[in-house]
């Protein structure tokens, strides 16, 4: 018996030791970061990206100076946020949408790997945005945002309608901010 026992606390010693090793073992969380300018290239924010251990990736954006309302926001394929662009913004290229579906979170044909819930801007043009996407990465793989040409965060002058392809009626382009490691 007391065989038995030496053997089962050695044996929950061993379990806890390769938990605790699995444990350290984990990869840790990556992060993204990015300051939102607006066309005439003005900071107007930032914006903070965390993927977590599962690949879900924590979107949480602060902005100030926008009018007041719903303003479409999206994970844009290259990094690059060129003021004084025609239309504004648009080096920023298209929705990130590496698998080729169409926009909207309600749309049956999609959502992008871009698109996020629409961002809200209170009467004093301060806004927030809160938000998890499992189909955009910061990590390595077929929809990461870090790939050859980077991504952007932009945001619309109006609302998206989660719908109509390729940007929801989210209108001209009111700000920008490439995506950096870290």
């Amino acid at each position: 018996m007391r065989h038995l026992r030496a053997l089962t606390v050695a044996g929950a010693a061993a379990l806890v030791a390769g938990s605790v090793a699995g444990g350290a073992a984990a990869e840790p969380a990556i992060h993204a970061s990015a300051t939102l300018v607006d066309t005439g290239g003005t900071p107007v924010g930032r914006a903070r990206l965390v993927e977590d251990a599962t690949g879900t990736v924590h979107v949480n954006v602060h902005v100030a100076g926008l009018s007041p309302g719903l303003h479409g926001i999206h994970l844009h394929a290259v990094g690059t946020c060129t003021t004084g662009t025609t239309p504004a913004f648009s080096s920023a290229g298209s929705h990130h949408n590496p698998t080729g579906s169409k926009h909207g979170l309600e749309n049956p044909g999609g959502p992008h790997a871009g698109d996020l819930p629409n961002l809200v801007v209170n009467v004093a043009g301060v806004g927030r945005l809160a938000t998890t996407t499992d189909r955009a990465t910061l990590s390595a793989g077929a929809t990461t945002l870090f790939d050859a040409n980077g991504s952007a965060l932009v945001i619309h002058a109006a609302t998206d309608d989660q719908q109509s392809d390729p940007t929801g009626n989210s209108g001209g382009r009111v700000a920008c901010g490439v995506l950096q490691a870290g």
